[in-house]
């Protein structure tokens, strides 16, 4: 077992340095991210943003042999041996990036797996957002939790319905009642409107999601909570990124379940307005504070 674990560490420390300085990440087109369903395990590469191939982290060697376990069992037995794809993003020189499910992509390789199932996703990258700045004609904008607010709801009375087929097949989420009537008003006013998410969302298909319930939102950004290393070279960018979108706007709201806060482009100051209402309520409820904000900004 020892000497399978340090072929694994050999792998992952041989492929970082291969594509060290020559990788970027690739569009997938439409047909490719919703027909690719496998790839052959070689044909993936580690991340070496990923705390999997962290130095002083590195690879979990029991999580590894718990799916290697689970997979030996499931073809022995001829059962499935994914319950959910891999997650991952083209990219050059070759192949595709993983971002979610390291550990079981090293424990089929283990295994001898050929084809591992994967979803294919282009998350939004530094030049997405460089060209929703430059295309902006707004110094506003209001950013919303897509998983929390956008698409968070347990109760079928408070989600739209759901798509019609066929789009209804392709597009399972659902967006929350009064999304649209509150994107609509904010962008009559002036504000762009930015969704963040934790899930490894393609910016394309959640883009066209929104299309089909008649809601536009300008910017995008995807996978927010990975886990990555704390370079200088990672912390400057972070920084970068921000100080684009900050100097961009010199007023943003931050609408959430609790309340609106409005904050003022790179100062300190800001307005909080609290929401007490219950989930059904909470539309209107912001709908009143956005009003609110609209018209004490016209004076």
């Amino acid at each position: 077992m020892k000497s399978a674990n340090i072929v694994i560490e050999n792998y992952v420390a041989e492929q970082i340095q291969k594509y060290k300085g020559v990788s970027m990440p690739l569009k997938a087109g439409m047909f490719e991210r919703t027909f690719k369903r496998s790839l052959r395990w070689n044909r993936m590469h580690p991340n070496p943003a990923d705390e999997f191939c962290f130095p002083d982290i590195g690879p979990s060697h029991r999580i590894i042999s718990e799916y290697e376990k689970h997979f030996r069992k499931a073809m022995k037995e001829g059962h499935p041996l994914f319950d959910e794809p891999i997650m991952v993003e083209k990219m050059a020189p070759d192949g595709y990036l993983i971002l979610n499910g390291h550990h079981r992509w090293a424990a089929a390789m283990r295994c001898g797996i050929k084809k591992i199932p994967v979803k294919i996703v282009n998350l939004t990258q530094e030049t997405d957002i460089r060209k929703i700045l430059q295309n902006s004609t707004h110094d506003k904008r209001a950013s919303f939790d897509l998983d929390e607010i956008v698409f968070g709801s347990a109760d079928e009375k408070l989600l739209m319905k759901p798509l019609p087929f066929p789009r209804g097949m392709y597009y399972r989420e659902r967006i929350r009642v009064g999304i649209p009537s509150i994107f609509h008003f904010l962008s009559v006013n002036g504000y762009d409107i930015w969704l963040y998410t934790s899930s490894y969302y393609s910016y394309d298909y959640i883009k066209q999601l929104l299309k089909c319930y008649h809601v536009h939102a300008d910017g995008i950004i995807t996978g927010t909570k990975r886990k990555v290393e704390a370079t200088a070279e990672n912390k400057a960018k972070n920084e970068r990124l921000q100080n684009m979108i900050r100097d961009s706007y010199k007023e943003t709201l931050h609408i959430d379940h609790s309340g609106v806060v409005r904050s003022f482009g790179s100062e300190k100051d800001f307005e909080q307005f609290d929401l007490n209402c219950s989930p059904s309520d909470w539309p209107s409820e912001v709908m009143t504070v956005l009003e609110k904000i609209v018209k004490k900004g016209k004076k």
